[in-house]
């Protein structure tokens, strides 16, 4: 059973609310801010990257050569129609099961735009065709970039454009001389997050602040209580209540 803590983000405090928040693992959704608060399990560990101490392996150099074509552009948190194709396209190949699958066109929008803080989507198109190919709904904190939510074309599954989306946020954190880059949570044994744990300079909240992450092993005792258990694949395709924020 899955529990929250959560609450809502509004008014003239806002900005400073989020910023406080974020420095104790919660992340945002539309107008609140939540934190995983499960009776018996802390598998979910936010995560962020101290800019600073970031250096890309031979494997991220060559994401980066592979997406060169991909041209930036930051915009205002406005929902298209093409944003909402390419999300649909996303979510039904690599999360048709999830909690978001059934998503519409109107909650899409609201997931975009309902934002009491300064944001921004940063889209990335093919420089030569103009087609949109990833997108990333961009919190910007005191001391840092806060990716709330990022999804791109899925048939590019050799351009890991997951990754190179990290990349490219920590390249506009140093350009803008801000320290950290906000990843989200990242869930140690998980196959779909382990890419997090590959970033030089991670660093995730435990124990009640941030620790740098030396290698993953020294978190397997947040491992969610499942994770040894034979069935736990199968539980884990249980489809769950929804439990997105509610409007």
């Amino acid at each position: 059973m899955e529990r929250k803590l959560f609450t809502a983000l509004q008014g003239d405090n806002a900005t400073a609310l989020n910023d406080a928040l974020s420095h104790q693992g919660f992340r945002r959704s539309q107008n609140v801010l939540y934190r995983p608060s499960c009776t018996d399990c802390k598998a979910c560990l936010s995560a962020r990257i101290d800019v600073s101490r970031f250096e890309p392996s031979k494997s991220q150099k060559r994401v980066l050569r592979r997406n060169a074509h991909l041209q930036r552009r930051a915009t205002s948190p406005w929902a298209t129609e093409d944003q909402f194709d390419l999300f649909r396209r996303y979510l039904d190949t690599r999360h048709a099961d999830g909690g978001m699958a059934d998503m519409d066109v109107f909650e899409f929008a609201a997931m975009i735009e309902e934002t009491p803080i300064r944001s921004r989507v940063v889209e990335y198109t093919n420089g030569e065709t103009q087609d949109l190919t990833a997108v990333s709904l961009t919190d910007m904190l005191h001391d840092g970039l806060s990716m709330v939510y990022s999804f791109f074309e899925p048939d590019l599954t050799r351009n890991s454009l997951g990754t190179f989306l990290i990349l490219d946020h920590i390249a506009i954190a140093r350009e803008a001389g801000l320290p950290y880059v906000y990843l989200g949570y990242w869930v140690p044994g998980s196959p779909k997050m382990g890419y997090k744990a590959s970033f030089a300079g991670l660093e995730v909240f435990a124990g009640g602040h941030w620790q740098t992450m030396k290698k993953q092993s020294d978190f397997d005792a947040e491992l969610h209580p499942l994770s040894t258990d034979p069935i736990a694949e199968q539980v884990a395709n249980i489809s769950l209540p929804d439990m997105r924020a509610p409007k």
